[in-house]
This record gives C-alpha cells, sequence and structure tokens, in this order.
C-alpha cells in the first residue's frame, strides 16, 4: 500500500483532518461573508451561507479525496470556494434582473460546463513538463505569502500590532521547535500545535470574543434553493464558465504540486477526474446556496510541512466540515481564531509550497540551447505571475471580462509558462511527455 492510500488510525485520522480544517477555515468563510454582506443579507443569514459553504466544502473535498466513479483524483486535496468568482457575483447580486436566484443559476450550470469540459482540460496535463509544473508551483506559493502576511498584520484597530506580531511569532517558533525535537505524531501536527498553542495565547491576552458564541445555533440543516428558485442568465451563465476554465488550469497546478509532494504518478484520466470535481462542487453549491469551488493551495503546503501523505486525512476533514456545517456553534468557536494566529502557520507553509516548486525546477535541464529556453520560460512567467501581486493596478485598464485571468497571478503564470513552452520548446511527443521531477505518467 502505497502512502497516499495509507489508512491512518482513527485518532491521528481526526487530529490530522482537523489540522487541514483550521488551515483552510478563515478561506472558507471569508466569501460567504463578503457575497452576504454584499447582498445585505441579516447576520443569521449570512451563518447559513457560511455554513452551507462549509457542507459544499466537506462533501466536494470527501469526493476528491476518496474518489467515486468517475469524480475525485483520490490525492490529499481540500476543497474551497475560489475568490476568481467573487468580481461577477458581486456585479451579479447588485444587478437587480439578476440577484441571488441568478447567481445560483449561473453556478448550477457553470458547474455542469465544467464537468462536461473537465477531459479536454485533463488532456493538458502533457503540456506541463517539469519547466511548467515547477514555474506554476512555485509562483502558486510566491501568489499566497501576501495572504500569510495580511494574516500576521490582522485587521481593523489591531492592524500591524505588535500582539499580533508576537503572536505569529510564538507561533512559527511552537512549529519550528517541534519540527526540531519532535519525532513521528507530534512532528507531523506541529501546525496544529502551533495554532493550539496561538490560540490559547490570544485568549490569555484577551484577543478572542467569545460573546459571539452565543449568536450561534446548535443545529441547522443545509436545506437546498434557500433563497428561492434559481434563475438564468445567459451573461452571468458565461462568465462563470470562463471563471470555471481559469479555475480548472489553476486545479490542475494544484494536483501537480501535490503529486509531486506524495510521490504518486498521476496521468490524464487521473486530473480529469479532479477537474471533475471543480465542476460538481461548483454544480452542487449553486444548489445549496453556495458558490464556485477550487482545490484550495494553502492545504498544499500542509501536506509538505507535515509529511502526512493519506489522502483519507483529508476525506476526515471532509467529514469534520460537514460536521461543523450543521452545529454552527461548533464552527463558530474555530472562526474565533484570530488571524494572527494562522499568519504564523502560514509562514511555514505557504513557504513549503515555494520551496516544492523550486526543487521541481532544479530538475530541470539549464544546458545548451533548450536550457537556454528554459531559462526564458522560467524568467518571464515569474515575473508576470507576479505583477498582480506587486501591483494591483497593473491591468486595470484591460477590459472587465479578462479580469479573472489577469487578477490571477497562478493563472497568468500558468498561461505563460504553457506558451513559451510550446513556442520555444515544441509540442510534447506522447513518447516523452513524462515528467519525473513531477512524478507524472501520461496516459493516452
Amino acid at each position: 500500500m502505497t502512502a497516499v492510500d495509507e489508512i491512518v488510525v482513527p485518532g491521528k485520522l481526526l487530529v490530522f483532518g482537523l489540522q487541514h480544517v483550521l488551515v483552510m477555515y478563515a478561506g472558507a468563510i471569508a466569501v460567504p461573508i463578503l457575497i452576504g454582506t454584499a447582498a445585505k443579507l441579516p447576520a443569521d443569514q449570512i451563518a447559513f451561507l457560511i455554513s452551507a459553504d462549509l457542507f459544499v466544502c466537506g462533501v466536494a473535498s470527501f469526493i476528491q479525496s476518496v474518489g467515486i466513479w468517475k469524480f475525485g483524483i483520490r490525492l490529499p486535496l481540500m476543497m474551497g470556494v475560489t475568490f476568481a468568482a467573487v468580481p461577477p457575483m458581486l456585479v451579479m447580486i447588485n444587478n437587480p434582473n439578476i440577484g441571488l436566484q441568478g447567481m445560483f443559476g449561473a453556478i448550477i450550470v457553470s458547474g455542469l460546463v465544467a464537468m462536461l469540459i473537465a477531459p479536454v482540460v485533463g488532456r493538458l496535463v502533457r503540456l506541463f513538463p517539469p519547466v511548467v509544473t515547477g514555474t506554476v508551483i512555485t509562483v502558486t506559493g510566491l501568489n499566497l505569502i501576501p495572504v500569510g502576511v495580511n494574516w500576521i498584520a490582522g485587521r481593523g484597530e489591531s492592524a500591524g500590532s505588535l500582539s499580533n506580531l508576537a503572536i505569529s511569532a510564538f507561533v512559527l517558533a511552537i512549529i519550528i521547535v517541534i519540527t526540531k525535537y519532535a519525532r513521528g505524531f507530534l512532528r507531523n501536527i506541529a501546525v496544529l500545535v502551533g495554532i493550539a498553542g496561538g490560540f490559547l495565547a490570544s485568549t490569555s491576552l484577551g484577543l478572542v470574543d467569545f460573546s459571539r458564541l452565543g449568536d450561534a445555533a446548535w443545529l441547522a440543516m443545509i436545506t437546498p434553493f434557500h433563497f428561492g428558485l434559481p434563475t438564468f442568465d445567459i451573461g452571468s451563465i458565461l462568465a462563470l464558465s470562463i471563471i470555471m476554465v481559469v479555475v480548472m488550469i489553476e486545479t490542475t497546478g494544484m494536483m501537480l504540486a501535490v503529486a509531486e509532494m506524495v510521490g504518486k504518478k498521476v496521468g490524464t484520466e487521473d486530473v480529469t477526474r479532479g477537474l471533475r470535481v471543480d465542476g460538481l462542487g461548483t454544480f452542487i453549491g449553486g444548489i445549496f446556496n453556495t458558490f464556485p469551488y477550487v482545490t484550495y493551495s494553502q492545504n498544499v503546503g500542509l501536506v509538505g510541512v507535515t509529511g502526512v501523505k493519506s489522502r483519507w486525512v483529508c476525506a476526515c476533514a471532509g467529514v469534520i466540515m460537514v460536521v461543523l456545517a450543521l452545529f454552527p456553534k461548533l464552527s463558530m468557536l474555530f472562526a474565533l481564531i484570530p488571524q494572527s494566529v494562522l499568519g504564523g502557520a502560514g509562514i511555514v507553509m505557504f513557504g513549503m509550497v515555494v520551496a516544492t516548486g523550486i526543487n521541481v525546477l532544479a530538475g530541470v535541464d539549464y544546458k545548451g540551447m533548450s536550457g537556454r529556453n528554459n531559462l526564458f520560460i522560467v524568467a518571464v512567467s515569474v515575473v508576470i505571475g507576479l505583477m498582480p501581486m506587486v501591483n494591483g493596478k497593473v491591468f486595470s485598464r484591460l477590459p472587465e471580462w479578462l479580469s479573472p485571468f489577469t487578477h490571477s497571478g497562478i493563472v497568468l503564470a500558468a498561461i505563460t509558462a504553457l506558451i513559451l513552452n510550446l513556442y520555444l520548446n515544441g509540442y510534447p511527443k506522447p513518447a516523452v511527455s513524462r515528467s519525473a521531477a513531477a512524478g507524472l505518467a501520461v496516459e493516452e
């Protein structure tokens, strides 16, 4: 049995799964809060959006990790709402002719579109040799760094405070000490222990407001079409369908990154099954009042940090998220964790993604004419992939419909590297379209 298929004992499985949930929780609840606020929903309805999102996150993550029929790549991956869909969704809910019902209708149809085109996108795996894969993984990590830094800084009146910096440093110190001195199980949960230590420190400093727990219900069922039956607007459907193409390119990079970390060879059919879950999660999301889904890059870094490669860990995390969705008071308890606590862990996790990309690029041939081509591909793609992060206004004068592409450094890097590799190195032949460095085996 390979490490990725290893069945972890129940106690450790629960702890490892909980660690994955904590890492992605902040991102998972951010979009429902943003959309609910923009739609001027009352607090109890925003809370319902959060629960619905956690429910679909859990279901999609379970399917992606376990694999059901033709869905799921069977790797340790977590699914969450994509921020790439936020701009067009904000436009939809602010349009009285579309609103929430039109937005959910567009989400449902775009999910179906994604499932239909997954085999086409899945065949692009041949176009991801190490020079492309390594570049995308590296840029992914670099684009995640601002997320971690913003977590460290905090928000509101406490932004940039000494307490935030101290808590993040404390969490980082715990993780480093455990990594150096601990062995076995304790070392594998270093991130979880660091977050727990940071939460306790924050509580002792009076930075956690437990009064919010009283506002959350003990039990709440997730009902489909909670906001009414969906309506269908062609323009909205087209916009989100384009978003899903972008999301699937991003997901391909994440799947290849995890495949590299766990040492599993994945081929065209594997990638296709994984991409179908993007569409399935989005389709289910539209029915259960939530949003488009993507593989979460935060959790890719956690796999690298802990060395825990079992896909059943993420399956367990999916079950935990479903439970949290049904018991909002438990869910709220996790929401109380200050962002500065997550920031300390983010330094390690997001840096690990960068390190993984560099490791893949280390296996690329940089000698001779093809080597110079590879250097050129990496150089140009990394810089273009960092442009939205360095200056958010660099593409501000371009048409709005291009924003899903121009606002994502990961997508920009992937598209740039793909095009440059095809132009400079040519279309890969089936016989040599295998990436030993990234652990890929393309199946015809």
